[in-house]
């Protein structure tokens, strides 16, 4: 491709039309901007074409879709049409045109977006291994993808030298590792594509008695390989992921969703995480004797496992472990991306290890200001007063305070790493049964993560390295007691805070540490159960206002619940979420 040279090159990617639409812009190969759809539309995975992130991310940049070089969607629509044909279909022959047309995605694109330059599509594993072999800083690295199924893959195994990647081999459709732990996902009463990680908080409660079964659903093969036994499933073309055999199988039948969590169901959540690391570990083996390689990137849902992440850091040959932070699909937006770069001008985008992600929209004092006085809350204007606003905010904590923290630009993938968060102090040993119940509203299995100075990781957490974004567990050896924070096994997902990658949040830790001597917080994503993150200043005011957080810091202004009867507000938000669908609409009824 010819351009001027100093004509910038702006490459669009996206990923759309099954779970985790997502848009991200590179410019001359630096990453400008990515963020979720969920997050505007307020439907959590939202799979739609990311309308409302794409016109973000151009804003950002200050430029038009007509100003776009080549735009990369995340997959083969063709390849993956003639999967789906292949798997069947039972369903509406109207539903049927529309969800299997391969064309669906390019036009889309171009009548959603008003695209009308050049549209590469990519392989969807192949997008996977560069969202993480691109951006992990490696110059040389063994390549492991994992999900539920691209067009045909499910697993793939490689390798990243320099700018190039070769995908050396796969693991087909149906026989997927992520397709195993969906099933039983769905099983254990859990919604399917979003309800594992709780299998993976469950599994630690129980012991892993159901091994055997397990590998009864799944057998390793030799090399890379491995196989399902297909008459324990029913993902193919039928209406739910297992069959009557599996039921059989386990003796007990599937859990109905929102009921009571048994024993049997903690017991088979640790078996199917027991087997999925041993496979995970056994095939990263295999990686390893083919590439020789000390460095492994990791991407695709499952990848998004932490605790068999962390398995595979420890046991595995290999010395250094990346995975990027919006592993599941929509870090596929990201890995489309580079690709589309890496054709165009014959180099891989900017070097160096992606140190933080905090990639999506910001909004500036005034905007908020202007939001707040066109409510009645009362609340206090710390600008240009940040170090009041750090001391009143961990002061508050240290008083046993549960905070909304909002603060500049949001976070790319699903973890809120101190922009969109609910903090609380670690210390209290029933904070984390309160934030579950009272805040969160979700399972009182699920555990919390603790956000600690980097500085001081090694002396409360069994961990050698940075983890900035949730991705490995470790042991707490801490000699503070950290019960908000410490899972049932003992165990935490850590993320590790530097005053360089998010100065203002690692200032607010340290000056949690000064008044009680821990540079520790429990860091929980800003939302409720079973809505996306919050995005904007309105969407952090509603869940403020619908749940029973003390005080939210938006920016630089601190609104405290004790200040504010909340009461009538919170009955305008409910009344109006019964009538309408848009979550944060019921907001502007009183602004």
């Amino acid at each position: 491709m010819c351009k001027h040279q100093n004509v910038r090159i702006n490459i669009i990617g996206i990923s759309a039309l099954y779970h985790d639409a997502a848009c991200c812009l590179l410019q001359d190969g630096v990453l400008i901007a990515a963020t979720q759809e969920e997050r505007f539309t307020r439907k959590k995975f939202d799979c739609s074409m990311p309308v409302n992130a794409s016109r973000y991310c151009l804003e950002e940049a200050g430029l038009s879709i007509h100003d776009i070089d080549c735009l990369a969607y995340y997959e083969n629509p063709e390849k993956k049409f003639a999967r789906q044909l292949w798997s069947g279909y039972r369903g509406d022959s109207r539903e049927l045109v529309y969800k299997l047309d391969p064309h669906r995605a390019e036009r889309e694109i171009r009548e959603l977006l008003g695209y009308e330059g050049p549209i590469k599509f990519m392989e969807h594993h192949l997008s996977h291994a560069a969202s993480g072999y691109y951006f992990s800083g490696f110059e040389r690295s063994a390549i492991l993808t994992v999900d539920g199924v691209g067009e045909w893959a499910t697993c793939t195994y490689g390798q990243g030298k320099g700018n190039n990647i070769e995908l050396f081999e796969e693991v087909h459709f149906p026989d997927s590792l992520g397709l195993l732990y969906s099933t039983i996902t769905g099983y254990l009463g859990f919604r399917v594509n979003s309800g594992e990680y709780k299998v993976m908080g469950l599994a630690p409660y129980g012991k892993p008695v159901y091994v055997d079964k397990i590998y009864t659903l799944i057998q390793s093969r030799d090399k890379g390989q491995f196989y399902l036994d297909m008459k324990y499933f029913d993902f193919i073309s039928g209406d739910k992921m297992y069959s009557e055999e599996l039921i059989e199988l386990f003796g007990k039948p599937p859990r109905v969703p929102e009921s009571g969590i048994h024993q049997f169901h903690k017991d088979a959540a640790r078996s199917l995480q027991v087997v999925l690391e041993e496979i995970l570990l056994e095939k990263a083996g295999y990686l390893y004797e083919r590439t020789g390689e000390e460095n492994l990137c990791m991407a695709g849902g499952v990848a998004l496992n932490c605790v068999a992440n962390s398995r595979i850091l420890r046991e595995s040959p290999f010395k250094r472990l990346f995975v990027q932070p919006a592993a599941n699909d929509a870090g596929c937006a990201l890995g489309a991306a580079a690709l589309a770069h890496v054709e165009l001008m014959g180099n891989r985008p900017v070097t160096g290890k992606l140190e933080q992600v905090f990639l999506g929209p910001k909004y500036t004092a005034d905007e908020i200001e202007r939001l707040l006085n066109a409510t009645p809350l009362k609340f206090k204007d710390y600008r240009g007063k940040q170090e009041q606003l750090l001391r009143e905010t961990a002061q508050q904590l240290a008083r046993g305070n549960v905070i909304g923290w909002f603060q500049g630009r949001m976070e790319y993938g699903p973890r809120a790493l101190g922009n969109r968060s609910i903090l609380a102090d670690p210390r209290s040993p029933d904070m984390r049964d309160r934030v579950n119940s009272m805040v969160k509203k979700r399972e009182a299995f699920r555990p919390f993560a603790p956000a600690v100075l980097e500085v001081k990781m090694k002396d409360h957490f069994d961990i050698g390295h940075p983890s900035p974004f949730m991705l490995e567990t470790c042991k707490v050896i801490s000699p503070l007691n950290l019960p908000a924070v410490t899972h049932v096994n003992g165990s935490a997902r850590i993320q590790t805070v530097n005053s360089k990658t998010n100065p203002l949040f690692a200032a607010l830790i340290l000056e949690f540490e000064k008044l009680t001597g821990c540079p520790v917080l429990l860091n929980t994503s800003f939302n409720v159960r079973g809505q996306p993150i919050v995005c904007t200043p309105v969407d952090a005011l509603e869940c403020f206002i619908t749940t029973d957080i003390d005080s939210l810091v938006l920016g630089d202004f601190l609104i405290r619940r004790s200040e504010n009867s909340l009461s009538l507000l919170r009955m305008l938000v409910n009344a109006q979420k019964r009538i309408k669908d848009e979550p944060f609409s019921a907001v502007y009824t009183f602004i």
